[in-house]
C-alpha cells in the first residue's frame, strides 16, 4: 500500500518539503482546490478562502474511502492511529 500526501502548497514547496523532511512518498498538489471541495474539507482560515482542514482519509485500492479524520488547525493528526487503520485493512 502506497501513501500519499496532498495539500495546497505549490508542487515546488512540495519539492522542498520532501528534500527537508527525507520524505519517502510522494507530496500532491491541490493547487486548484479540487480535492478540497471534492473532499468537503474546504473553509476560510485567516481571509484565505480554500483552505484545506487538517485532515487525513484512507482510500482502499478500490478508491472507496475506509476512514476519515479531521483535525483542528493546531492539532497533529494521531499517526499511530492512522498507522493502525492502513494496518486493519492490509
Amino acid at each position: 500500500m502506497q501513501p500519499y500526501a496532498i495539500s495546497r502548497d505549490s508542487p515546488w514547496t512540495h519539492v522542498a518539503w520532501t528534500q527537508a523532511l527525507d520524505l519517502d512518498f510522494p507530496l500532491l498538489s491541490d493547487w486548484n482546490a479540487d480535492a478540497t471541495h471534492g473532499f468537503g474539507v474546504a473553509f476560510e482560515h485567516r481571509g484565505m478562502r480554500d483552505v484545506s482542514r487538517r485532515s487525513a482519509f484512507l482510500i482502499d485500492a478500490g478508491g472507496v474511502v475506509r476512514g476519515a479524520w479531521a483535525y483542528e488547525t493546531s492539532e497533529l493528526p494521531d499517526f499511530d492511529e492512522l498507522l493502525a487503520a492502513v494496518r486493519a485493512i492490509s
